[in-house]
């Protein structure tokens, strides 16, 4: 009896479904059915000739239910293919709309159109050699750093298959190899930080070409027998596939090298506060001495970096890992959007210089602690009430009972709000922009891209949850009234 399996892609649980099957009378009976009959009677059945005319009666087929159409996210292949093109283009924008040279305004635009704009500045190539060799130069110590460093195995969440992968996670100890090589790079003259500026466009090209050229790879591989597909990167339209990602765990070296974990951490995040450091430096070098506002972009986006690094396994519970397949979506953001696009506050910095009153940088402190006590705070409750429900400060939190046997949380950090802690996450890049002051609205493009970020990811996360739930969503969203 043949039977195919559909899983429930965050969960694992397996649901068996066996389709109806033509039966047909046949001169040889089952094994059941010829170990009932006495020696006699089989021999003489086997003996038996069917007439010709002797109609083979067959059972009714039952008809299957149609397959479930395919759901698209980000507007399906057309709205894939463009995010694929598109993405590239708007990191290079940030730098011809905004750089040394000027910055556009929103008046000016209106008015003069492109014409405004500054274009790219003469004093950054768009691509050269010592550029991409740092860039990739990078991304090669970042891959020796993690394989060679040891780390902390933690294991993933239950597959589709019903297996759970074990993870290498040593991301903040690649961050402090980084330090320790960084420092004594810096002290011999052999490492020179201030360079990222002059050479940021150049990375950018390499780290775009690396990103595309992953990408293809990864999909490319994701053909190769055995290979668990994600449930929602196997559309059949390659397009689409591509960019959200066909393979859910492409991994290296006899398994031990899972390529969408390390790139969803180690080379970008600690990338991102390179680049911060490096216009820092710069900044340093060029009027002797780091201003109040670059200070805090840095302190503010280096805590963020390290709090993430510090608290690494948690990644393995997002829908990034669990979920999404590791195609251009996640490559191009972990290894190129993030480092070069979250960095545009401290660039800005370095070449709009800031002075800020006691009171602008008072108010910028507390905007970033009530955005980290949030973040923080709702984060921790959750990984805890996971990991040790009955621990005493999260045994009190008010639950709802679901029929898959798990718990939702009703109160405390979560009873406010379905996703508090992405208001949190939303509060502080208020914090990180803030210093920019408000003559331009360019540096301001973080915040008001994250926050259709953080609401994109709010619906997805709740039609997965509807999925996962049933009943009991529609339940849980009456008590927990409001999304974000």
């Amino acid at each position: 009896r043949e039977s195919t399996s559909t899983f429930d892609t965050r969960v694992g649980e397996t649901l068996s479904i066996m389709p109806p099957r033509t039966r047909t009378s046949s001169r040889t009976p089952s094994k059941a059915s010829s170990s009932a009959k006495s020696p006699a009677k089989t021999r003489s059945r086997q003996a038996a000739k069917p007439k010709a005319s002797a109609r083979v009666k067959t059972a009714p087929v039952t008809p299957t239910a149609p397959a479930a159409a395919m759901h698209y996210e980000f507007g399906g292949p057309i709205g894939a293919a463009a995010i694929t093109l598109v993405l590239p283009l708007v990191c290079y924008f940030l730098v011809y709309a905004c750089n040394e040279d000027g910055c556009a305004a929103v008046g000016d635009v209106a008015r003069r159109g492109l014409a405004s704009l500054p274009g790219f500045p003469k004093s950054m190539p768009l691509f050269d050699a010592q550029g991409a060799v740092m860039a990739l130069g990078w991304m090669a110590f970042t891959i020796i750093a993690h394989v060679a460093l040891p780390g902390i195995e933690k294991q993933g969440v239950v597959l589709p298959d019903g297996s759970r992968l074990t993870y290498k996670l040593n991301g903040f100890r690649v961050f402090v190899a980084t330090c320790v090589v960084g420092a004594i790079g810096t002290h011999a003259g052999v490492i020179d930080l201030t360079l990222v500026h002059e050479k940021f466009l150049s990375m950018l090209t390499a780290m775009i070409v690396f990103s595309y050229a992953l990408s293809t790879y990864l999909y490319a591989s994701s053909f190769g027998r055995g290979k668990m597909l994600a449930k929602g990167g196997d559309s059949g339209n390659a397009a689409y596939d591509y960019f959200i990602g066909r393979e859910l765990n492409p991994r290296l070296l006899n398994g031990k090298f899972d390529l969408k974990v390390f790139c969803e951490l180690t080379p970008g995040l600690i990338g991102w506060l390179l680049l911060d450091l490096g216009f820092a430096a710069k900044e340093y070098a060029t009027f002797g001495a780091v201003s109040p506002a670059m200070a805090l972009v840095c302190a503010f986006q280096g805590a963020y970096v390290i709090d993430a690094l510090w608290n690494e396994p948690a990644i393995l519970t997002t829908m990034d890992v669990t979920t999404d397949g590791f195609g251009f979506m996640l490559a191009f953001g972990d290894l190129v959007w993030v480092p070069f696009t979250y960095s545009l506050q401290c660039r800005y910095i370095l070449e709009h210089p800031q002075a800020l009153s006691n009171a602008h940088l008072a108010l910028v402190l507390l905007v970033q602690c009530v955005g980290y006590a949030i973040f923080r705070g709702a984060n921790s409750q959750k990984n805890l009430f996971r990991t040790n429900p009955n621990d005493p400060r999260v045994a009190h939190l008010k639950t709802l009972q679901t029929k898959r046997g798990t718990k939702l949380i009703v109160s405390g950090w979560w009873g406010i709000c379905r996703h508090i802690n992405y208001l949190g996450d939303w509060i502080m890049a208020w914090a990180w922009c803030l210093p920019c002051g408000f003559s331009h609205v360019v540096p301001y493009f973080y915040v008001i891209y994250f926050g259709i970020l953080l609401a994109h990811r709010d619906a997805r996360d709740g039609e997965a949850c509807e999925e996962k739930y049933g009943a009991d969503w529609v339940r849980y969203c009456a008590i927990v009234k409001y999304r974000l």
